[in-house]
Order: structure tokens, then sequence, then C-alpha cells
């Protein structure tokens, strides 16, 4: 009686679970809903980061979108114009090119042993948690602050710190995601030409005697390097000299000149680290200094 009971039990759990396997069978057939052949194509055409700089959830949800939604072809940054031309070609299309690949690079030079601090920052190692703290620990409000938010928010570990405290983007790595420039609060991350030889080192629109009181290579707008290098597409701006990327003369002799030597490889043979202590990035001066 017992073996009978027990026969039975696994006989009805047996067939209820066939008939519910038959069930979902002929739900899956009838009622599923056909995915565009088109979706799977595009996302295959996508470099698969994922890194949302779309601004949607993934390539998948970015593929999604062109096919059913029609969004633009030229969101994905990472992908530049090879992924832009195949993206074309399955929706039909005919798309104009992104232009010159972009990189991210920090402005920014002032470090340990060369920047002055107004005090010793022991909070969060965030860059905006610290820029909330009277506008960070560095006197320059316009520099690298060195806590880190760009190195957090890279989804491919392009950047790292230097042995100076400082961050630095490894172009080669760069998927030109902008994610870096976006979270940085102080502006001193920017995007530039992969090809780009010099970059202004310094983020400053002070004027060039208050940017000698906090930093030894700030910027301060004497426009040597325009009179230098003429054809190089220096331009001082608001006391910072900025470069026209789209004049291709040399650079070379305003870089020499520079008396702060500011003006820099855009590409830096620099040793890299992969992590400093929070508190070794941070070296303060005694004496407080204000901005003129």
């Amino acid at each position: 009686m017992l073996l009978l009971k027990v026969l039975w039990a696994f006989l009805s759990v047996g067939i209820l679970g066939a008939l519910l396997g038959l069930g979902l069978a002929l739900a899956s057939r009838f009622l599923s809903v056909k995915k565009d052949k088109r979706i799977e194509r595009v996302e295959e055409a996508l470099p698969g980061i994922n890194c949302g700089a779309c601004g949607f959830p993934g390539c998948e949800g970015y593929a999604a979108a062109i096919v059913t939604e029609g969004v633009e072809l030229t969101l994905c940054k990472p992908g530049g114009n090879d992924a832009l031309a195949e993206l074309a070609e399955i929706m039909g299309v005919e798309a104009e090119g992104q232009g010159e690949r972009q990189v991210a690079q920090v402005h920014c030079k002032g470090g340990r042993d060369s920047a002055e601090y107004k005090f010793s920052y022991e909070g969060i190692s965030d860059c905006n948690a610290a820029q909330q703290l009277y506008g960070g620990a560095k006197v320059c409000p316009f520099g690298c602050l060195g806590h880190g938010s760009c190195v957090k928010v890279c989804p491919v570990d392009a950047i790292a710190y230097d042995n100076n405290g400082l961050v630095w983007v490894d172009r080669d790595i760069c998927i030109s995601c902008v994610k870096c420039v976006d979270i940085c609060p102080t502006g001193v991350m920017k995007m530039i030409p992969d090809t780009a030889d010099k970059i202004v080192a310094c983020n400053s629109v002070d004027k060039g005697g208050v940017v000698r009181k906090y930093c030894k290579v700030g910027c301060i707008g004497c426009k040597r390097c325009e009179k230098s290098s003429p054809d190089g597409g220096f331009v001082v701006e608001n006391f910072l000299a900025i470069i026209d990327y789209d004049k291709t003369g040399e650079r070379e002799a305003a870089a020499e000149i520079c008396p702060t030597k500011c003006i820099v490889p855009a590409s830096d043979e620099e040793p890299i680290v992969e992590e400093i202590e929070a508190e070794e990035r941070v070296t303060v001066s005694q004496d407080s200094h204000e901005r003129d």
C-alpha cells in the first residue's frame, strides 16, 4: 500500500511536469516576440565593451535602439569609423565619418614637487568629494586633484597614477568614451586628437603672477609659444595657452622656449605605477596661499 502511494506521487509529479513543459514549449513557439535579426548583427558590429558612453545600457541596448528607434549611428565613440561604416551598411544608410579619433589626456603636471597645497585632505579618495572642500587641497583650483575619480570610472583601465601623484592616460588603451572628462570636477581632463604631439599641461586661467605663486610648471600666458611656433596653433586666451590642432606646424620650438616647461609631449613615456596610497598622493605646504 505504501509502495503504491509512493509510485502514485512520482507519477503525479511526472505527469504535472510533462504538462507544464508542454505548455512552456507551446508558449515559446506561439507567444514569443520575434527579435529583429538586425539587432544581433548591429550588436556584433559594436566593440562589446558595454561602457555606456552612448547613453544606452550596453552594446545590446544601443543595438536595439538603432534598429527599433532609429537613433544615430555615431554614438559609439569606442567603435570609431570602422564600426560606423559597418553599422551604416547593416542599416542600409549613409553615414559621415566621426573624424579623427580623439583620446583623453590630463592637462596638468603640477604634482607633489611643483605645486603648492593649502591643507592635507584626508577624506574620501574622490576628486568630486575633495573639490567640495574649499575647492580641493591644491592652491590652484584648476589642476588635477589626484584622487582618481577618472581612474575608477575608466572601463578599460587606460588611466593610472604616475610617480608624482598625478594621473596620466595611455592613449593606446583609451577608447574615447569621455567618461573621465565628464566626471572630472576641474575640467583638467580634455579630449585631444590621437595624433597630437604636444599638449599645454596646464588648465589655470589665473594671471601669470598668480600662477607662479602656486605652481612651478603652470602656464603664465607669456605668449612666447605663439611667437616661437607661429604655425603650431598656439593661442593664449584668458592667460592660458591652448593649441589649435587643425594647425600642423612644428611645436618643438615653443616647448623649448616655454619658461615653465608646461608644453609637454601628449604621449609621455613617464613610468606608470598601478596604485599609490591616498596618504601618499597628497603632499602639502605648511603655509597657506591665497589667490590674488
